[in-house]
């Protein structure tokens, strides 16, 4: 009977296992089945030569958006496979949703209220609507199904981010090649508009939306783990139906004032939000190791490097003039020591509840800070002890600097730091 345990055991693993790899294999087919769906059709439309200057275009910027995109969570930076599924599912299914039925949508209520009417419904109704759900919904299979991975509100913009960027792209091919058909200054025109002055609506859109998520996940009240979602898609909704109803009404003066009054103070109050965050980020890793302190496995200079940003670099720098493996080693450090910080975190405010998973992960993240710690090259071990007295200093300064407790006074006759003062004399007690 002993013999036949690991096989009665391991073939439902390896069949579950077997399963999960054929999900994924089938969406990432279906992801590029719809964004090749959805580029020939707009091939199709406007034909090869602007076709392909639109997708050059479109795509040659890209980069630098991302780049900008990921720099909003910089203590626990996500997947790149989960970030790579969301900026896709935006460039390829949800750009077909959006095209199927905005397009569907307005021919209908075209053709029964006119034309104008149409663009109308088109512009400010259905492609709102449908657009940010569409992005939306693979938000949704992240807190759903990958909810360890959506730490907050930053988790949420920066993955709403990636769909934007995403569907931004795929949309951009669609206004560059139709642009690119007349040519010369309407396409310098449309990039200028597109890709300059505005390439960040559809991702401020959609972190509305993964900001709702972000609250969702981090609160303990069912109120709000109910309305935040649909909250922050209705607000992406509004602020999408604004800026598109904007680009119709003539003279452009409706734009410009959406753009400057709303949109780009919309813009840098969600840069705010991430700073603000991400300051809180700081103090929650600083909080939550102590643990580690007062157990050894971690000093108060390396929670210090571990809770300042650029402390943060300068450790990756110093591991990286050791070589290769101190590098990944500090990577690692860094991540496993701040995910245990934000879980214990999410514990203390009541969204984690499953005590024994937390003291079994508590556990496992102790001993990877442990033994990545021991394996971290001399550079990085000089600047630990560079923090470390740095830190010591401090508490020193402090320690002098403090107010004394009530009834200590300094000692007027200089033989000691402080010396009692019992309210009729002072007596024989003193403080070094």
């Amino acid at each position: 009977m002993s013999e036949q345990v690991p096989v009665l055991t391991q073939a439902p693993a390896r069949k579950i296992h077997f399963q999960g790899r054929a999900v994924r294999v089938l969406a990432v087919l279906g992801l590029v089945l719809a964004g090749l769906v959805t580029l020939l059709l707009i091939g199709v439309d406007v034909g090869p030569v602007a076709f392909a200057t639109g997708l050059v275009l479109a795509t040659v910027p890209v980069p630098i958006y991302v780049f900008l995109a990921l720099r909003i969570d910089r203590f626990e930076p996500e997947p790149l496979r989960l970030l790579a599924w969301a900026f896709f599912w935006g460039a390829s299914a949800s750009t077909l949703i959006a095209l199927i039925l905005n397009t569907a949508g307005q021919a209908i209520v075209g053709a029964h209220f006119g034309s104008d009417v149409g663009e109308i419904y088109g512009g400010s109704i259905s492609a709102p609507v449908v657009e940010e759900s569409a992005k939306g919904f693979v938000l949704f299979l992240i807190y759903r199904w990958r909810r360890w991975q959506l730490d907050g509100v930053l988790d949420g913009m920066v993955y709403a981010a990636m769909v934007g960027l995403g569907f931004a792209t795929t949309e951009n091919v669609l206004y560059y090649s139709h642009a690119a058909v007349d040519g010369g200054v309407p396409l310098a025109a449309t990039f200028f508009m597109r890709g300059v002055l505005a390439p960040f609506t559809h991702p401020v859109f959609t972190c509305m939306t993964g900001i709702g998520f972000g609250l969702a996940v981090t609160t303990k009240r069912p109120w709000v783990r109910v309305l935040a979602p649909p909250a922050g898609l209705l607000t992406a909704i509004s602020l999408h139906s604004l800026w598109n109803t904007s680009a119709t009404v003539e003279g452009g003066v409706a734009f410009v004032g959406v753009y400057f009054l709303i949109m780009v103070p919309v813009f840098f109050g969600l840069v705010s939000v991430a700073l603000v965050s991400t300051s809180k980020e700081g103090k929650v890793v600083a909080e939550h190791l102590r643990p580690e302190i007062e157990a050894g496995i971690l000093t108060a200079g390396d929670v210090e490097l571990l809770s300042s940003l650029r402390d943060r670099r300068r450790a990756r720098k110093a591991a990286k003039r050791d070589d290769p493996a101190a590098l990944r080693a500090m990577k690692a450090f860094q991540l496993a020591a701040t995910q245990l910080a934000f879980q214990r975190h999410r514990a203390a405010q009541g969204v984690l509840t499953d005590m024994p998973v937390l003291a079994t992960a508590d556990r496992e993240f102790a001993q990877a800070l442990r033994a990545l710690g021991e394996n971290l090259g001399p550079n990085v071990q000089q600047l630990r002890a560079q923090a470390e007295e740095r830190m010591a200093w401090r508490a020193a300064y402090a320690a002098r600097t403090a107010l004394p407790p009530p009834g200590w006074h300094a000692d007027p006759w200089g033989q000691a730091r402080l010396r009692w003062w019992d309210g009729r004399g002072w007596t024989g007690h003193v403080a070094a």
